[in-house]
C-alpha cells in the first residue's frame, strides 16, 4: 500500500514539474512576443500611418506586394494599396513608385501585375521601377536601400502592415513614414488571417533586424529609380 502511494505521489510530482516547465515556456514565449511587438510600435511610433492628404513628400513610395487573384490581378487587399499609391502621385507627394514583390510568387508575378494595374490608372510607365526579388518587408527595405538606394519614402500598405514595414526600413536607414491603405472589399476572414500572421512576423522581423541579414536575393545597385524620380 505504501509503495503504491510512493508512486502515485512521484507521479503527482512529476506532473507538477512538467506543468511549471510548460507554464515557464508559455509565459516566457509571450514575453518574447510581447517584446517583438513592442519593439515594431515604438521604433514606427510618430510615423506609422498617415493619409494621403496628411503625408509628407517623399522622392517615392514604396508599395509592398501580396498575394493575387487566380486571374494573377491584385485582390482587393493590394489594389487598395495600389489605388493609394496612385492617389499619392496624383497629389504629387511623390515622384516615383517602387513596386516590390515576389516576382515568382505562389499566385503569380506579384511586380507585373502591380506594375500593369498602376499604368492601367494613368500612373506613366516611366514611373514606376519594379523588384521582383522583395520576398518579404525586410528584404523589401534592406534592397530599396542598397539596390535602389532610397534614403527616404512613404511606405503604402494597410494599417496592421505599418508598424512592421515603418520599423525596418527605419531601422536600415531609410526615413520612412507610413501611409494607410484601406482594405474595401476585403473580406472578415482575410482580415482576421492578415491580423493574426502579424505575430509570429513580428518575431521574425524583429530577429532579421538584430541579425541585420543579408536579404535572400542580393543584386548590384541599380539607377533605375534615381532615373524614375529625375524624369
Amino acid at each position: 500500500m505504501s509503495e503504491t502511494a510512493d508512486v502515485s505521489s512521484a507521479r503527482r510530482s512529476v506532473r507538477r514539474r512538467v506543468l511549471g516547465l510548460s507554464v515557464g515556456l508559455v509565459t516566457i514565449a509571450a514575453l518574447g512576443v510581447g517584446a517583438c511587438l513592442g519593439w515594431e510600435w515604438s521604433a514606427s511610433a510618430g510615423n506609422r500611418a498617415t493619409t494621403v492628404a496628411g503625408a509628407r513628400s517623399a522622392p517615392v513610395a514604396i508599395v509592398f506586394g501580396t498575394e493575387l487573384d487566380g486571374r494573377g490581378t491584385p485582390k482587393p487587399m493590394l489594389a487598395n494599396r495600389l489605388d493609394t499609391a496612385v492617389e499619392l502621385y496624383r497629389a504629387g507627394k511623390v515622384r516615383a513608385l517602387l513596386v516590390s514583390g515576389d516576382g515568382g510568387g505562389n499566385s503569380g508575378d506579384e511586380v507585373t501585375a502591380m506594375t500593369r494595374y498602376l499604368t492601367g490608372r494613368g500612373v506613366p510607365a516611366a514611373k514606376v521601377v519594379a523588384d521582383p526579388s522583395g520576398l518579404d518587408s525586410y528584404d523589401t527595405c534592406v534592397r530599396a536601400r542598397d539596390v535602389f538606394g532610397v534614403r527616404r519614402a512613404l511606405l503604402v500598405t494597410q494599417d496592421f502592415h505599418l508598424p512592421r514595414a515603418v520599423a525596418l526600413c527605419r531601422h536600415v536607414g531609410i526615413e520612412a513614414d507610413g501611409v494607410g491603405a484601406g482594405c474595401d472589399r476585403c473580406s472578415l476572414q482575410r482580415l482576421w488571417r492578415s491580423r493574426t500572421r502579424e505575430v509570429p512576423a513580428a518575431v521574425k522581423a524583429a530577429a532579421d533586424a538584430v541579425r541585420n541579414r543579408q536579404p535572400a536575393v542580393v543584386s548590384p545597385r541599380d539607377s533605375a529609380l534615381d532615373e524614375a524620380v529625375r524624369s
